[in-house]
């Protein structure tokens, strides 16, 4: 038996994003969320659900996970391998716009419903020791959370160093699978949780069409292609004077679709380097 590794951001998609298997999602979430009881995420709908994309759009692809459950919460989840400038600044630019994207202009702002975003980092970013970070928005007096729609979760996978013998919580177990799936030849012994089963069971690239594997397989050569590339954008960058910043939150704005007289206009970049990092 071999696994995929689950960092990959096309398996990552295709373990937690398939309506097919959407009780992996489930119980991931209630894991990371520490939800119990009545508080427990019962059903969501995925909103962009896994389908296996061409080679020749993919390019094109943005495969993070966005789902609804039953309450009307909305939840992001994301596989970042790679720490980029800008990074943080990004997370909230999505969160931000999953919020502002629930209504039209004139619609009243009560219909608006909590967003979560839950990052995994295959980096550390956070000064805590824990590998699991919760941020919210807080009165600075009283510490309390009064304002309840914004909340951003990292799971720093450098930052988690059990062992499979020390393993106790659904939340350690579910990220052991992130971190080492794809060293392991069989499904750990302490797996009897349903849906992790099922998680290690969809990462098996036996059960994967050859379809499925060379897109896989392109993704990852695709993410090591990308890091060269804006490295060299960057150093271009660097040699016109211009901000890192400005150039990772230029490539983000145009991966999510914006076009480049747009990104023009919010980064202050020159198109002419807008349109060099769109063709990158």
């Amino acid at each position: 038996m071999k696994f995929v590794n689950p960092k990959n951001d096309v398996a990552f998609k295709k373990i937690f994003g398939d309506e097919q298997h959407k009780e992996i999602l489930i119980a991931f979430l209630n894991a990371v969320l520490e939800l119990e009881g009545m508080k427990t995420i019962q059903d969501v709908q995925i909103l962009n659900p896994w389908q296996a994309p061409k080679l020749e759009f993919l390019k094109y692809t943005l495969l993070d996970i966005k789902a609804i459950d039953q309450r009307g919460v909305h939840f992001i989840v994301e596989m970042q391998v790679e720490n980029v400038a800008g990074l943080r600044k990004r997370f909230q630019y999505y969160l931000a716009k999953s919020y502002s994207s629930q209504i039209e202009r004139g619609t009243d702002y009560p219909r608006l419903n909590q967003v979560i975003f839950i990052g995994i980092l295959d980096f550390e970013e956070f000064n805590s020791s824990h590998y699991l970070s919760r941020h919210l928005l807080l009165n600075r007096e009283t510490h309390e959370q009064e304002l309840q729609d914004f909340e951003f979760n990292f799971i720093e996978l450098p930052k988690f160093t059990k062992t499979e013998p020390e393993l106790e919580t659904a939340l350690e177990k579910w990220v052991y699978f992130l971190k080492y799936a794809s060293d392991l030849e069989v499904i750990p012994a302490h797996v009897e949780n349903m849906p992790l089963r099922q998680a290690y069971e969809v990462a098996n690239c036996f059960g994967w069409s050859r379809e499925e594997l060379e897109v896989y397989e392109y993704w990852g050569i695709k993410a090591q292609d990308e890091r060269g590339a804006v490295q060299l954008a960057l150093q271009q960058g660097l040699q016109q004077g211009i901000e890192i910043e400005q150039l990772e939150i230029a490539q983000r704005m145009l991966a999510d679709g914006m076009n480049p007289e747009m990104v023009t206009k919010y980064t202050q970049l020159p198109i002419e380097v807008v349109k060099n990092l769109l063709k990158k």
